[in-house]
Order: C-alpha cells, then sequence, then structure tokens
C-alpha cells in the first residue's frame, strides 16, 4: 500500500507521516529530501526556491514510479509533500489506484488565526525548515487552495478545525 499525505506548507505532513511509521512502521519518504537531494547533487537546474508547478513536475514523475515499484513488491510506503499533484490518479491504473490512499491536510482560517503562534513554533518539530516565512493570511490562502483543490478532486482531507488532533487508520 502506498498513502500519500499533501497539504500546504506547515500543515503537518511530516509530522503526521512520522506518527504513521511509528503506528504501522510504514516507512515514509519526504519529498523535500527528494527535492533537496537532487538539487544538492546538481541533477537539476531547480533551486529551493522554484515555483511549485516546476518542483511537482520535475519530481513527480519520479515519485509515481517510485509508487508503482512499492505497489509491484507488495510493499507499504508513505509519501508526503506538497509535490504530489492533485491529479495524481491520472498516472496510475485502475490497478495500481487500488493499493493507493490519498489525504491532503487543511488547517482552516478559524485554526491558522488562533493558533498561529503553536503552527510556527512547530515547524521545525520533525525536519529543519531553511526558509520560514510564513504570514498568517499566506496560509490562509494556502490551505483555502489545497481545500479547494482537494474537493474538486475528491480527494479525502483532514480539516483541522478546533484542536490538532490528526490521525488516520489504516
Amino acid at each position: 500500500m502506498v498513502i500519500f499525505i499533501t497539504g500546504a506548507s506547515h500543515t503537518g505532513k511530516t509530522n503526521l507521516a512520522q506518527k504513521l511509521l511509528e503506528k504501522y512502521h510504514y516507512p515514509y519518504l519526504s519529498l523535500d529530501h527528494l527535492k533537496m537531494g537532487l538539487i544538492r547533487s546538481g541533477k537539476t537546474n531547480l533551486t529551493p526556491m522554484s515555483s511549485l508547478d516546476d518542483l511537482t513536475a520535475y519530481l513527480w514523475p519520479t515519485v509515481a514510479e517510485i509508487a508503482k515499484t512499492v505497489i509491484d513488491n507488495k510493499q507499504n510506503l508513505i509519501i508526503e509533500g506538497c509535490y504530489i499533484p492533485f491529479d495524481w490518479k491520472n498516472y496510475f491504473t485502475e490497478e495500481y489506484s487500488k493499493e493507493i490512499r490519498c489525504y491532503c491536510l487543511v488547517m482552516s482560517e478559524n485554526y491558522i488565526r488562533e493558533h498561529y503562534s503553536d503552527i510556527m513554533r512547530y515547524a521545525n518539530v520533525i525536519e529543519h525548515r531553511l526558509d520560514d516565512h510564513c504570514s498568517v493570511e499566506c496560509l490562509i490562502a494556502e490551505n483555502q487552495h489545497y481545500h479547494a483543490l482537494a474537493q474538486q478532486n475528491h480527494i479525502d482531507y483532514l480539516l483541522i478545525d478546533d484542536a490538532y488532533a490528526v490521525n488516520i487508520a489504516l
């Protein structure tokens, strides 16, 4: 089984992947780590500041093939990051799609306004962020965008509204 976890920046994708690793012993792949490995190796002219669309276009073909390989080998893997396109199902046959679950993490405007200092305080809990300039308004706009895309593409989303209690049962 492959679990995709996507969502806006600071929603806790890596944190959820870590929780699932601890609970189910499924390894996870951080797409930020893959991105930085490829950038640092000189295998691409992209940079950490390249657009989300450019990074997704570069990373996704490889990520999709990793997912297929995991399924072919009857293994489990959690793949987390914002570089998972919302039309991800278009890259897989029905046989592969049956072995994939996708979840999008979304914070409500109210949650962001009420917990902004907590969001920023926990931003580096799992991995250190090099550039972390995220305003309240930026977070709200990003989360509203991801929420709309998840709904349009019929992707399961976990709405973080009153308290941060994100978990999924596999």
